[in-house]
């Protein structure tokens, strides 16, 4: 069991606890002990030690009923004995860490070293300096002063390379800070239930002390560790900690243990907590794996070492020592991955996991079904499509500008030579070799910085800072962001899977018709319409068969609605008992819950929930509510308007149905019936056997609740709808109440040609003759399908698994789902983006989400998709203005450089040019804040390339006009403005002011196109909302006024010389001419330029086989990776589809499958050669071709 090991390991760095103990009856090591015991084990430990948990409860000073007093001092004590509930989280990098990994870029690499080089030279003077036979054909005068500069180019680049470096370095910091934000802002959000001085609080989870009394209900997370003291019906999901799927049933006199990080499944209690924070069971792992850092430092320095008994408190130590490994694996990865954008979700992951105490390091290390769990990892770890077409478009342009500088280099080296050698026939003097390295060192910083420019390091700043800035402003739109690319993804959504109670609907239920004595009343009935007998049973039914958490409380502001607290149908029928003018609280304070003899909770298969009490005469009596077309399948009685029971037959029901259920439903309304049933004392019921106990009712009412649409709902989906967003409605309701709701919210119009089915039906008809589920019959459902009835969480996981997996379309469908109940995780892990309810939704939902709905209303759902899109627009932006500068600088110092022996702009331009290029219109283009135009049109495919014709128009034009005046410039600008030439000039001599015209130029055209790039569909008004975003304002501006300080006084590090006002203006001027040539350039229909190919595409080839990219994930994440790997990727794509399309071919003719097995066998080994991947998908695809009948179950195991 580990629990020796644990007990010896812990008590070494005992922080003098024992002397405090004496406060309290027992010590947080004697507490953490009992909780590393299981089951039967614990329940003795209980006995022999302390008595019983009441006296546990005596002991740490509490009471089961009242709870803790509260007060401040009690609680401090308390904290500083056994400890805060909070686990430190990790370290964050500090700002160096992060400026070292910035250093690690290739590309600056490569210009620190060219500099350095470039430094060295320059203060090495050579004997043979002045030696006439060394100077070359481009000799000229050079003064002493100028000679002695020669440092400054050197120092000038590595300033510019420190000044990136700090700008990434200080990026990435303020993006992992942010982060924290949300992270303890969404730990701030997480309340639990606790007594306190006898009164229900709910206080932060951190808050949380020893001894306090916890109340547990479906769908919490545990926060801390506890002992169960009292409740009924409870299951546990230990999963997260053992590893065993299956459901544990916990009780008093059997297995009282409840441990934090484990789920609520079904049942409610009161636990007493016995450990918090680093001391609870998940603490203990969480501090094993190093998360809890600070704690780990301390036991260092009591000089224990690390490797004394680290045996993790799982069932079983293998379990534990996987469980280890794995985690420590995956925060490995996190860590490597870092830079990247991608680390961002690690560290989400990370983080959450520290912060939150989400188990997520250690799920894949659980037992049994560690596989789906896997998948449904993996599912998240898929790059967001945006990532895949950056990091494509990245190394496509990485490697034109490696190709194009390269050239360059060569070129110079081979005309210098050629020309000195050759033409001068100068021999090769050994005191003039400085000379030579000299130059030659001068044309690799050109080539160098000819790659600078080409390579966008922009681009994954952009991203960055878009999503950052996103993330930021959805807090606003009630968005918490968990996932940072969910945000992005959210864009390209083209399905809403909805729930309705509580998303398109208010989630305020009120009962506003009933169904009592043989009369349906249309309203709430007068009280003294009811039978005396009937009114008492239906409160006792009501009150006592609810949880007793919920109530109804009086309204905090004058004239407000009451307020509903706990499960909201039980607040309407709690509300419906006080509409009687009757009263719930004396019942239930005369009938407490410890007193409740058994209950059967609530649970998605029941669909009812049943209190048994035991009457004053001994006998039983059980009052049971639920879905009405269930609870009257059991009722065999009902009572009459005299309060007498009468026989109820089938045929009495289905009149019912028809008369009573039916027309509440289509006005929309849920129907609930409420019965009762009488047992004898003896012999007792076997209460077990629920089938037999849940029957032979006695039907008391029907009610029909209401919960209305949220009036901006309508709205909400019509815009959906405008966007091109299929809207579907998954709810457990009846089928007419659920249609009359879609009517409402506007999901259907009647008339059109549309699918409202129940779960059976839907199950029957996606379902073949063995009950396997086959993709083709969901692909003839789906789409038409709008509405889903009576559903389960598995017909909703079903259904969002089914869509994304479709083919039946050609873009790959992007589904996001809502979800509040603990069963809806499955679905919200599967979907491409899950929300999670922020008021009603249970713990496990939003760990399962991406993105938490703090105000769980539909209408913020178009907001994010509005950000989505933005942020892909604003990538786009920013791409269509990089590119320009990019193809314009790399040409310009290409041909200069070939045809003038020196770049025209020269590196430390280059570098600023890249810096205000990358770094500040990444800025300025990646907030432009969203418009509602973008919802008016159809979200982009998975496939949709990121430069679309119309920007690679606009890309090509600019550059041409750019082009052509800086080559004019350079070739006769000095006759323009009468100056003297600066082509050929020597090596150090002063910069000449026809240099800096054509620099100066440079910038000016650049700053006036970033105003062009704000749009890329072709629209006309460049200048449209440009106030709306103040950054990018100040950015145009600012860089403006730097731009004049580095020409004017920039002198030698910068290469200029000052100009006079006439020739700023006419810089000025030329850059003005980009608005105007922009103009020109929408004018051309983008339809004519057929020849324009588009960029950044992801295909459909690469879409298809979405398992093995979840298997290569690693590989295909970083671009310097898909470098040198792109040629074994690219082998490997192909005979993908060869395989692909030979299977597809088999499967048409049906005929030999022996080709396609054998070419997919050589994958299979060409794979395992590459990367040792384990590849569960080559398998099941081999054995799916080798018997064609089990291709859909195959299919269907692999999501």
């Amino acid at each position: 069991m580990g629990d020796m090991t644990n007990s010896d390991f812990y008590s070494k760095n005992q922080r003098n606890e024992s002397s405090h103990g004496g406060e309290f009856g027992c010590t947080m090591e004697e507490l953490r002990s009992l909780m590393e015991l299981r089951g039967t084990e614990a329940v003795v430990k209980i006995k022999e030690t302390y008595g019983d948990t009441e006296a546990i409860c005596r002991r740490l000073k509490t009471s089961p009923v009242e709870g803790l007093p509260g007060t401040t001092p009690d609680l401090e004590k308390r904290k500083q004995i056994f400890g805060q509930n909070f686990i430190p989280p990790k370290k964050p990098k500090t700002f160096l860490q992060l400026v070292w990994e910035a250093l690690q870029d290739v590309t600056l690499i490569i210009l620190e070293i060219a500099a350095i080089i470039s430094l060295g030279l320059s203060f090495y003077h050579p004997p043979g300096e002045s030696n006439e036979g060394c100077a070359t054909a481009q000799g000229g005068a050079e003064d002493e002063g100028e000679a002695e500069a020669g440092w400054i180019e050197g120092a000038a680049i590595l300033l510019s390379v420190i000044c990136v470096v700090l700008v990434t370095a200080f990026n990435d910091w303020s993006k992992e800070k942010q982060f924290r934000g949300l992270q303890s802002r969404i730990e701030q959000e997480q309340k639990f239930t606790v007594v306190r001085a006898g009164q229900v609080v709910q206080i932060p989870v951190a808050e949380i002390v020893v001894g306090d009394i916890a109340q547990i209900k479906y769908g919490d997370l545990l926060p801390a560790d506890g002992l169960f003291i009292q409740g009924n019906d409870l299951k546990i999901d230990e999963s997260s900690l053992t590893g065993e799927s299956d459901q544990v049933r916990k009780s008093v006199d059997k297995d009282p243990m409840l441990l934090s990080g484990t789920h609520v499944m079904e049942g409610s209690g009161r636990m007493v907590v016995t450990a918090v924070g680093v001391n609870s069971q998940t603490g203990i792992i969480f501090t094993l794996l190093g998360a809890g850092g600070e704690e780990e430092e301390k036991k260092d320095k009591k000089g224990v070492k690390k490797g004394d008994g680290l045996q993790l408190p799982a069932a079983d130590g293998a379990a534990g020592s996987n469980a280890a490994d794995s985690a420590n694996a995956s925060l490995v990865n996190g860590k490597m991955q870092d830079g990247t954008v991608d680390a961002s979700q690690s560290k989400a992951k990370q983080q959450d996991g520290a912060a939150a105490m989400e188990m997520q390091p250690l799920k894949s290390a659980e037992g049994g079904d560690a596989d789906d769990k896997k998948k449904a990892n993996m599912h998240k770890k898929e790059k967001s499509v945006l990532q895949g077409k950056l990091t494509k478009l990245a190394v496509q342009i990485g490697k034109a500008g490696l190709v194009m500088s390269a050239i360059t280099v060569i070129i110079l080296v081979l005309y210098f030579t050629v020309d000195t050698f050759v033409i001068n026939k100068k021999p090769w003097l050994p005191e003039c070799t400085p000379v030579y390295v000299q130059y030659f060192v001068k044309f690799f910083i050109i080539g160098v910085t000819v790659l600078v420019v080409a390579v966008p390091e922009g681009l994954p700043l952009a991203v960055t800072i878009s999503l950052a800035y996103s993330v930021k402003k959805m807090m606003k739109d009630n968005n918490l962001v968990r996932h940072l690319d969910a945000c992005e993804t959210m864009g390209n959504a083209t399905a809403i899977c909805s729930d309705k109670t509580g998303t398109l609907t208010t989630n305020r239920m009120t009962v506003v018709q009933a169904y009592i004595g043989d009369v349906h009343y249309k309203e709430i009935p007068d009280p003294s319409s009811i039978n005396a007998k009937t009114m008492e049973l239906l409160v006792n039914a009501i009150a006592i068969n609810s949880a007793y958490t919920t109530k109804i409380l009086p309204p905090e502001k004058e004239g407000a609605l009451p307020r509903q607290v706990g499960n909201k149908t039980e607040c309407g029928l709690l509300g419906f008992v006080l509409d009687l003018k009757q009263d719930y609280e004396p019942v239930r304070s005369q009938m407490p819950e410890e007193k409740l003899y058994k209950v059967y909770t609530f649970n998605s298969v029941r669909k009812s929930m049943s209190t048994v009490i035991k009457l004053p005469d001994e006998s039983f009596r059980m009052y049971s509510k639920g879905a009405s077309e269930i609870v009257l399948k059991k009722c065999c009685k009902i009572l009459s308007g005299a309060g007498e029971p009468r026989v109820f037959r089938p045929r009495d029901r289905d009149e019912m149905v028809k008369k009573v259920i039916e027309p509440m439903a289509c006005d929309g309304l849920r129907t609930i019936c409420v019965a009762y049933r009488d047992f004898p004392s003896s012999p007792e019921p076997d209460w077990d056997n629920e089938n037999d106990i849940l029957n032979d009712l006695t039907c008391i009412c029907v009610v029909g609740i209401e919960d209305p649409v949220r009036p901006e709902v309508p709205e909400a989906i019509r815009k959906c709808q405008r966007a091109g967003i299929t809207v579907r409605m998954v709810t457990g309701d009846n089928i007419n109440t659920a249609r009359a709701i879609a009517i409402k919210c506007g999901i259907i119009h009647p008339g059109e040609d549309f699918l409202c089915l129940e779960g059976k039906e839907f199950n029957r008809r996606i379902r073949n003759e063995k009950g396997e589920i086959e993709q083709e019959r969901i692909d003839k459902i789906w789409p038409k399908l709008r509405v889903l009835a009576r559903s389960s969480p598995t017909d909703k996981h079903t259904l969002v698994k089914g869509i994304i997996d479709s083919t039946h379309t050609e873009q790959r469908q992007v589904v996001a789902v809502t979800g509040d109940g603990t069963n809806d995780g499955p679905a919200l892990k599967k979907a491409d983006v899950g929300f999670a309810m922020g008021i009603a939704g249970t713990d496990v939902a939003k760990e399962a989400s991406d993105i938490i709905l703090t105000d769980d209303n539909f209408s913020s759902i178009v907001k994010a998709v509005m950000w989505g899109r933005n942020v892909y627009d604003s990538i786009s932006k920013f791409l269509q203005f990089q590119l320009t500068v990019n193809i314009v600088a790399v040409i310009v110092a290409f041909t200069g450089a070939c045809i003038t022996q020196d770049s025209p702009l020269k590196a430390v331009q280059m570098l600023w040019v890249n810096l205000i290029m990358d770094t500040f219109a990444s800025l300025a283009l990646a907030t432009e804040p969203p418009t509602e135009t973008l919802l008016l049109r159809k979200p982009y495919g998975r496939n949709k390339p990121l430069i679309s014709r119309t920007m690679m128009k606009n890309i090509l034009g600019h550059a041409v006009y750019q082009l052509t005046l800086i080559f004019t410039l350079l070739f006769v600008g000095e006759k323009m403005f009468q100056i003297d030439s600066g082509r050929n000039a020597p090596l150090h001599s002063p910069p000449s002011e026809h240099y800096t015209i054509i620099f100066n130029t440079f910038v000016m055209m650049q700053l006036f196109n970033e105003i062009n790039a704000r749009k890329i569909h072709g629209e006309r008004n460049v200048f449209d909302g440009i106030f709306r975003n103040p950054i990018f304002c100040t950015i145009v501006l600012g860089t403006f006024a730097i731009q004049i300080v580095i020409v004017q006084f920039g002198g030698k590090p910068f290469s200029c010389s000052p100009l006079q006002l006439d020739q700023w203006m006419w810089c000025i001027f030329i850059g003005l001419g980009e608005l105007v040539w922009g103009q020109v350039i929408a004018t051309i229909p983008t339809s004519r330029l057929k020849f324009l190919k588009e960029a950044g595409r992801l295909t459909q080839k690469e879409e298809i086989p979405e398992e093995e990219l979840n298997e290569d994930v690693e590989e295909i994440d970083h671009a310097e990776r898909e470098l040198r790997r792109g040629q074994i990727l690219w082998f490997r794509g192909l005979n993908r589809i060869q395989t692909q399309i030979e299977v597809v071919n088999t499967f048409k003719s049906g005929a030999s499958f022996q080709g396609a097995l054998r070419r997919q066998s050589s994958v299979t080994s060409q794979s395992q050669d590459v990367a040792n991947l384990s590849s569960p998908s080559h398998v099941s695809l081999s054995n799916a071709l080798s018997s064609p009948t089990s291709l859909p179950p195959a299919a269907a195991g692999q999501g």
